[in-house]
């Protein structure tokens, strides 16, 4: 399935932006979902793990309402035992299920334009 093209402008937050200094200022940034289209439930998009605590910070949101969330990493594993990317009880397909059309769209024009670089014309890949 292809992935949601859900898409949030998440300014920092005010008691951070006030740390900014002139060499290093804090800018706003885009965050992308990471479900697959279609999905139930709000928008969500990784913001930076929380080892220490088994997660990690997302960015959730529908509409007008956004909000900041610490969730547990979604337990299952694929067929070579790599742990699905998303959060527990995230709607739609594991990680794994989901493509960037983004990174499709690049890789397929590699492939055209440097056809003697892919890795499956010996067998191997």
């Amino acid at each position: 399935m292809k992935q949601c093209t859900g898409l949030l402008f998440l300014p920092p937050p005010d008691h951070i932006a006030r740390l900014a200094t002139p060499d290093r200022p804090m800018e706003a940034g885009y965050v992308l979902c990471e479900l697959g289209e279609e999905h139930a439930d709000e928008h969500a998009g990784a913001l930076w793990d929380d080892d220490a605590n088994g997660g990690a910070v997302w960015a959730r949101w529908d509409g007008a309402r956004r909000r900041l969330t610490r969730l547990p990493w979604c337990p299952a594993k694929d067929d070579r035992g790599d742990a699905c990317g998303l959060f527990a009880g995230h709607p739609s397909g594991h990680s794994w299920d989901v493509a960037d059309p983004t990174e499709e769209a690049i890789l397929a024009h590699l492939v055209r334009e440097h056809p003697h670089l892919r890795s499956d014309q010996d067998g191997t890949g």
